[in-house]
């Protein structure tokens, strides 16, 4: 035992009677006791905060052990990726119905224009596979896993700007401080692998538009849920993870005897103050001492056939691109990491469109499709559920000036199309329509909190049972809303 470890070990009597004089434990022991009886009066009678535990989840039998979740920040376009609108070019250049707009608002980028002339796309569709599914010739790579794919074609939500719109289906509420989709699936159902988090978060940026809308790390935080829960982004650039390796001199038998030091303190700390955050702060650092090793091992490509490799793309070897995100997303997938999201940025196209997208589409198209196929090919597509889309949609009316081969397009939060695969939905299978102008829902409209609902649900996870008492009510990821997409699910 080292001198260190034995001052901890030790507590003269002295000590002990000054803690009773000292100011600031007696003060800091004050505001505990009154921080306690505040809370008391918030808790049921039984003095236990109604939230659930761990072992009551899942509620069924699931279909998916885990998400990986290919969030396309900016918003792409449905109707030049997915959804098709061939009578649009009959209104080529035409003013946009009053009859179809129905008075919807408007973002300030658009508000002020004389005229919405519609831009129909200037991209060709086709059905392919067995199930005929519609897709442009942007995603020839995807197109090929049509029979994989579920579409979700009448996707709507409330934020008409980037924000909120991506606070809003990160977590529920276009307000920030809530906890993110994947806290709410740690905080529920814990980890699978005890070397890695729980949820891990990927970014990368996009060729298309390159500074495109910034990410915020609210969007993975984890509220006011206990900070354990919060998402671990892996940076895109240098070291994944700062201060993996241990300084110069440090080795791993004396990090481990510095670790339980520091975790007497902690608790010594903790018995005197009652902080939940301690606890949090221990378990955290355990795993940053895991993490040394699982880390390197997870990034170490060098196991990799070469053929498993080059199917992600020529960027795949390239870090933080979209292509080794996707590799890096199979991998944590083979070692159980209960949610994995990769956020891709540069999808927000209000002028130059054709061009930017085809440079976005460059970036997700082989790599998406690579992920699929190689899941499929490991046996791990049955249990892992991949979702894919933005925050909402785009406008069929052009932003700016329409040409025979350039246009822009707004923010459309009315309708737009979403995508999975895997795990519990149906192969091959579109769900929902839009009209003619892809403007409006004509059937079986998605809300936001309605896909969240249905992602709990093949994760074993009743949306309506997963809450946490904060500040006197009960919080959900879904709030007060939300249903099952049943005709979806396989």
């Amino acid at each position: 035992m080292n001198a260190f470890s034995q001052l901890l070990e030790q507590k003269p009597a002295s000590l002990a009677a000054q803690d009773f004089l000292n100011r600031r434990i007696f003060l800091r022991n004050g505001a505990a006791a009154l921080s306690a009886a505040a809370l008391a009066g918030l808790l049921p009678k039984g003095g236990q905060a109604s939230s659930p535990s761990i072992a009551s989840f899942p509620n069924f039998a699931p279909k998916a052990k885990r998400v990986i979740y290919l969030f396309q920040s900016g918003a792409p376009s449905q109707m030049d990726l997915f959804d098709p609108k061939p009578m649009m070019e009959k209104e080529r250049g035409n003013d946009l119905p009053e009859s179809i707009r129905k008075g919807q608002r408007l973002t300030t980028m658009t508000s002020g224009q004389k005229s919405f002339p519609i831009a129909p796309s200037i991209f060709k569709f086709a059905q392919h596979g067995q199930s005929g599914q519609w897709i442009s010739e942007l995603l020839p790579h995807l197109s090929k896993q049509a029979d994989e794919l579920c579409f979700i074609k009448s996707m709507h939500t409330e934020a008409i700007n980037h924000d909120p719109a991506m606070t809003f289906f990160q977590t529920g509420h276009q307000l920030a401080g809530r906890p993110s989709f994947g806290s709410w699936l740690s905080y529920g159902l814990g980890a699978s692998n005890q070397d890695l988090p729980a949820y891990v978060v990927l970014s990368s940026f996009g060729s298309g538009r390159p500074s495109c809308q910034p990410l915020y790390d609210r969007l993975w935080g984890a509220g006011f849920l206990p900070t354990r829960y919060q998402g671990v982004k892996f940076r895109n650039s240098g070291d994944a993870v700062l201060y993996l390796s241990d300084p110069p001199g440090i080795d791993r038998a004396m990090r481990r005897g510095m670790l339980n030091d520091l975790a007497k303190l902690n608790r010594m700390d903790h018995k005197t103050v009652g902080d939940p955050d301690i606890d949090a702060r221990i378990s955290q650092y355990e795993m940053a001492f895991r993490m040394q090793a699982s880390v390197p091992d997870l990034l170490d490509f060098s196991t990799e056939p070469e053929s498993a490799i080059k199917q992600y793309g020529p960027d795949v070897r390239k870090p933080g691109s979209y292509a080794a995100n996707c590799l890096l997303a199979r991998r944590m997938a083979e070692r159980d990491v209960r949610c994995i999201q990769l956020f891709h940025m540069g999808w927000d196209q209000h002028g130059n469109l054709p061009k930017q997208i085809r440079g976005q589409c460059r970036d997700v198209d082989q790599p998406t499709a690579a992920l699929i196929s190689d899941l499929k090919q490991r046996g791990l597509l049955d249990d892992t559920l991949i979702v894919w889309g933005g925050e909402f949609g785009r406008t069929i009316y052009s932003q700016g000036a329409l040409t025979e081969n350039n246009y822009g397009r707004d923010h459309h939060p009315r309708c737009f199309t979403m995508m999975l695969a895997g795990a519990g939905v149906k192969k091959g299978f579109a769900h929902g329509e839009t009209d003619d102008f892809s403007y409006n829902i004509s059937k079986d409209p998605v809300h936001v909190h309605d896909l969240n609902a249905t992602i709990l649900h093949l994760m074993g996870v009743d949306h309506k049972k997963l809450t946490y008492k904060f500040q006197g009510r009960d919080y959900r990821l879904t709030d007060v809303h939300g249903h099952v997409v049943k005709n979806i699910l396989s």
